[in-house]
């Protein structure tokens, strides 16, 4: 489906792969509604990456309430702006449940999840950008956010596995794999041309991009 004729892309991925980043590009480029992830406004994010153990809970259920608003907006029609790009899927918030929750905690999360994500629309599009550990450590150096000083290796190699498991049993969207290792949609516009061909030519199911081997 063109890009053009998209209503709603989402564009997910491994904190640092530049999900975010890409979601600006598109969004620009065909004057669509943004709507970002506000990783800022959690209260708890500094603290749970300094201690998960005793912050994973409030962390989680902060961001679950607050994507499910964020998320009940896409529901409204903007008359302006008939494409929306957003940065994340509300489905998305499970893997990191699963993955910082214990069982007590998480058997609460899903009572409460099971019932919001009834009411949340399933985009037409989602593009997953991977990439290697090691770019994605140096992005997250590179921009230097102060609670984002605290992610280590290991917990970002188990979250990369996490996001891998998750979509590979992922079917209620039409969805691009695409590995970003060696892209860069900010400073090389042929990058970015080469991702929107393959959004314009994406078939419907899954599909997976890999630029080295194209």
């Amino acid at each position: 489906m063109p890009l053009k004729d998209i209503g709603y892309l989402a564009i997910e991925g491994v904190i640092g792969v530049g999900k975010t980043s890409l979601a600006r590009r598109l969004a620009r480029d065909i004057d669509a509604r943004l709507v970002l992830e506000t990783h800022d406004a959690n209260p708890f994010i500094e603290d749970f990456y300094r201690d998960p153990a005793h912050y994973a809970f409030q962390t989680q259920m902060f961001f679950l309430l607050s994507r499910f608003q964020q998320q009940q907006e896409l529901l409204q029609q903007d008359v302006f702006h008939p494409h929306t790009i957003s940065d994340y899927i509300f489905a998305k918030d499970k893997i990191f449940a699963y993955l910082n929750l214990e069982d007590r905690e998480l058997k609460l999360y899903e009572q409460v999840s099971s019932t919001l994500e009834k009411n949340i629309t399933k985009p037409d599009l989602i593009i997953y950008l991977q990439s290697t550990l090691d770019r994605l450590m140096k992005n997250i150096r590179r921009r230097g956010r102060s609670y984002e000083k605290y992610i280590t290796e290991e917990y970002l190699e188990a979250l990369m596995e996490a996001y891998n498991h998750f979509f590979f049993h992922y079917y209620e969207s039409p969805l691009l794999v695409v590995n970003a290792t060696n892209l860069d949609f900010v400073k090389r516009e042929e990058d970015l041309n080469t991702l929107k061909e393959q959004i314009d030519n994406h078939p419907g199911g899954v599909v997976f991009f890999n630029p080295m081997i194209v």
